[in-house]
């Protein structure tokens, strides 16, 4: 008998080879049915895991995250399976779980269309209902690729000898006659995948480099109960209305043209009026916050880069103007501006008095993403940031670090985003040393300091190994867009091996010379993405403050448009620009109806009685006739709502 301890400590004898699932089952035919995925003294194994001596079991369900991504990479195994029993000459790529479902990527003749997706899905349910147990099959490497060059399965056989050098055993999951190479873990059997559904087919390069081949890529979702994929069916729905490349056009904020290149969207009149808003509001407040602005170059030469380590760990990133081979000088656009603002800083020696040096700056920045990974204005190629990097002593880091967290929460609550947000405290992988500079002690002490001052600050986090800089930690603040990708919107980094390399000095209270520790932050972050964000939660229907248009006055017919042009010198004379008067020969329900579509916050309507009383008739997006209002009146309402910024 061995004993195994459960969740809150419990503690119960079973046979020696017992399983994960015969646990589950003597707690429970709920829990039986419900259980996904296992935790074996920490680590996760397949829930039909045996248990050979004691150990602590958790067992999850698909409440759980972790349980969620194995219940969906199962659905995978089972497109695939699908796909290659219906049509056998295809060959079969990847298929991972992701945020809200699962895809797979198919190299096939065949394309995809709606019609045979919906066969695709027949023969899923036809694989469910057959409740197929998975099996883990392990084999060498020869003995992988050879079994994967007979069945012609090319990607599988590239796949497979990335590992072979390493003596590693390749392991595959077997279900039924279907075979597929994967590490695990995964549910028990098909039959627990009850309410599925396929929900698009796109393109993908194979890797996500536009140098490989194009491959379809399908992806689905599913539950284990079919009103809770009902219900995010409706959200999908719900998602691709608000989708910012959907709205951001019909609205005419930006477009994009292919002879200009991907990732290298057009701002038209209302995006750029929507981002100079948020440019002035965010230079203003971190000047009232004592952020002092920099101007810097646009590139530098490769020089700069391979001070900053950017040339070694960041080049692939980066759009190189020349050649090293036959160039005296090669020059590349920056992808960040940290090496350039500290310049400002070693313009003259330091002394602690000058600390802290907070040096702000708008920055265009570049980097050459892959094309599979671009979309919109989520993820571009020239974009725009809100960047800030901090020159501090030590005693002075947890109360700067403070200070940067408190501009971005109040950024985030004045945008209306900060519900939306969650923290990743982003660390090193020491299994990958090359990714990054300096020696574990200086991790481990960077590290310690960003725990200490996230624990003070009282910050619930997750933690994301692999994803710091190559220079040091960071918090990333956290969001989703409409359709459940997340995508790091704002970051704070400690960094204490940057100022070593560029020689920034201070001199100490002691008379003693010191590196300062460095801050890098965002405090809106790209104005590009912010601005996908909040055509998406806004729906295009953006606060007044920062509305494109704000109002737009309406003549009733061609002699109350003196009077509506006065309207709108009484509106401009008080600071508000962004109006606009209808003038033309159209019906009024008409001109109301366009401007609804358009989402301007404030329609303002001028017939015989308004022009004589010195009044405007007002409708107010979405809350629909406000009734007859001083044209005063009126201006003082408005200036109120965009100085305090309020969402509606």
């Amino acid at each position: 008998m061995i004993n195994v301890t459960l969740k809150g400590g419990v503690v119960r004898e079973y046979e020696e080879g017992a399983s994960v699932l015969d646990v589950a089952k003597s707690l429970g035919a709920g829990l039986y049915k419900a259980a996904c995925l296992a935790k074996v003294n920490g680590e996760v194994c397949d829930i039909r895991t045996a248990l050979n001596s004691d150990c602590e079991v958790e067992i999850l369900t698909f409440d759980d995250e972790e349980a969620k991504k194995t219940f969906w990479h199962t659905c995978s195994h089972i497109l695939a399976q699908a796909v290659k029993r219906l049509y056998p000459e295809t060959k079969l790529a990847i298929g991972p779980a992701v945020d809200n479902g699962f895809y797979y990527d198919f190299d096939s003749e065949i394309s995809f269309t709606p019609e045979i997706l919906e066969k695709i899905e027949a023969e899923m349910k036809k694989i469910v209902k057959e409740g197929l147990f998975l099996e883990k099959v392990e084999m060498d490497a020869d003995e992988a690729i050879a079994l994967m060059e007979e069945k012609g399965e090319i990607y599988k056989v590239e796949l497979i000898r990335e590992h072979a050098d390493k003596g590693e055993k390749i392991s595959f999951y077997r279900q039924g006659e279907f075979l597929e190479l994967c590490a695990g873990p995964h549910i028990p059997d098909t039959s627990r995948v009850k309410a599925f559904k396929l929900t698009s087919c796109t393109g993908a390069y194979w890797r996500g480099d536009s140098k490989n081949k194009m491959l379809q890529r399908i992806y689905g979702t599913a539950f284990t109960k079919a009103s809770d994929l009902e219900a995010h069916l409706l959200q999908i729905e719900e998602a691709k209305k608000r989708d910012h490349n959907k709205i951001g056009r019909e609205l005419e904020i930006f477009t994009t043209v292919d002879y200009v290149g991907q990732g290298l969207p057009i701002m038209l009149p209302k995006g750029t009026d929507i981002i100079q808003t948020l440019q002035r509001f965010v230079e203003d407040e971190e000047r009232r916050r004592g952020w002092v602005r920099t101007k810097t170059p646009l590139m530098a030469k490769s020089d700069l880069y391979k001070i900053s380590g950017h040339w070694d760990h960041y080049k692939d990133g980066m759009f190189v103007l020349g050649d090293e081979e036959k160039d005296d000088e090669v020059f590349a656009l920056r992808p960040m501006t940290c090496p350039f603002q500290y310049q400002a800083y070693l313009n003259r020696a330091r002394s602690y008095r000058d600390l802290p040096m907070r040096l702000a700056e708008t920055s265009t920045l570049f980097r050459n993403e892959a094309s599979g990974e671009m979309h919109g204005l989520i993820r571009v190629r020239q974009f725009t940031i809100s960047e800030g990097h901090l020159m501090c002593t030590p005693d002075q880091l947890e109360d700067e670090f403070k200070r940067c967290l408190e501009l971005c929460v109040f950024m985030l609550k004045t945008l209306g985003l900060y519900e939306d947000v969650s923290y990743r405290f982003s660390q090193w992988d020491p299994e990958d040393n090359e990714k990054y500079i300096g020696t574990p002690e200086q991790w481990d002490e960077a590290q310690g300091i960003m725990y200490k001052i996230l624990d003070n600050l009282g910050i619930d986090y997750k933690i994301g190994i692999g994803e710091a800089a190559f220079y040091g930690p960071k918090l990333d603040i956290q969001i989703k867009n409409v359709h459940g990708k997340e995508d790091t919107l704002i970051t704070i980094q400690i960094d204490q091996m940057l100022a070593e390399k560029f020689g920034m000095e201070y001199v100490d209270k002691d008379g003693t010379k010191k590196n300062p520790y460095i801050i890098h932050r965002t405090s809106i972050g790209c104005y590009e993405r912010t601005l996908a964000l909040l055509i998406e939660k806004y729906a295009g229907a953006f606060p007044l403050w920062m509305a494109p248009e704000q109002v737009r006055i309406m003549p009733i017919a061609d002699r109350h448009q003196d009077a509506a042009y006065a309207v709108k010198k009484a509106l401009e004379d008080s600071g508000i620009y962004k109006v606009d008067v209808d003038t033309r020969s159209e019906k009024l329900g008409y001109k109301l109806r366009e401007a609804q579509l358009e989402k301007i916050p404030y329609m303002l309507v001028v017939g015989d009685k308004e022009a004589e009383e010195g009044t405007v008739s007002v409708r107010k997006r979405g809350h629909g006739d406000q009734g007859s209002m001083k044209v005063a009146d009126f201006v003082k309402l408005a200036n109120e709502e965009i100085e305090t910024k309020v969402i509606w």
